[in-house]
């Protein structure tokens, strides 16, 4: 997975220092982020999403640490005030926050800005609001408890091409189905599960 997402980061453009590889950190699907994050190759995405947990700055801060010794970017879900204090490299946003984007950005010059989108029309807003990429799922069918229909490759194609932007694909993305979205245009793959695995 990390070959085909290093392949679809070196072809896109305009990603703010974003790689190919994003991994989306979960409490119930990867209760152990740190030990992802230590093997997650050079440059790399964590996207940390604390969900309100008590202890959301003190793990933020482990992952803070493994990500600056292994030359890895950290983003925040949602949370801008916890990425301000773990001094991340930005936050992603979730749809419904997309047009807080360019605010952000404002706010904290040198921050990446990423949204999520569940549609071209949604991805396209988030691009208009200042985002420096979307996140779009659900490409093949995931165990998320959140995940719509999934999309399949060619799907995810026409939304790349209508969007006209930097967009990742998320959602059951595995090593062998990473390989069927080379052609799709995507700047490259995010994930869960499939961390839980070597990369």
């Amino acid at each position: 997975m990390a070959r085909t997402a290093a392949f679809l980061g070196r072809r896109a453009s305009a990603r703010k220092g974003l790689s190919g590889l994003l991994f989306f950190t979960d409490p119930i699907r990867t209760p152990d982020p740190q030990a992802i994050a230590a093997r997650l190759p050079r440059g790399a995405a964590i996207v940390f999403r604390a969900f309100g947990a008590a202890d959301a700055e003190a793990r933020g801060r482990r992952l803070k640490a493994i990500a600056k010794a292994r030359g890895l970017l950290l983003l925040v879900g949602a949370d801008a005030d916890l990425a301000a204090r773990l001094g991340a490299d930005g936050v992603h946003l979730p749809e419904r926050l997309a047009h807080r984007a360019r605010r952000l950005k404002a706010a904290h010059p040198g921050w990446i800005v990423t949204a999520a989108a569940h549609s071209a029309r949604a991805a396209r807003r988030g691009l208009s609001a200042g985002a420096d990429a979307v996140v779009v799922s659900t490409v093949f069918a995931s165990r998320s408890a959140s995940a719509g229909r999934p999309m399949g490759p060619v799907r995810v194609a026409l939304l790349v091409r209508r969007v006209k932007g930097p967009v990742y694909g998320l959602g059951g993305v595995d090593n062998k189905k990473a390989r069927l979205l080379k052609d799709t245009g995507l700047a490259g793959i995010a994930g869960v599960d499939v961390f839980r695995a070597r990369t």
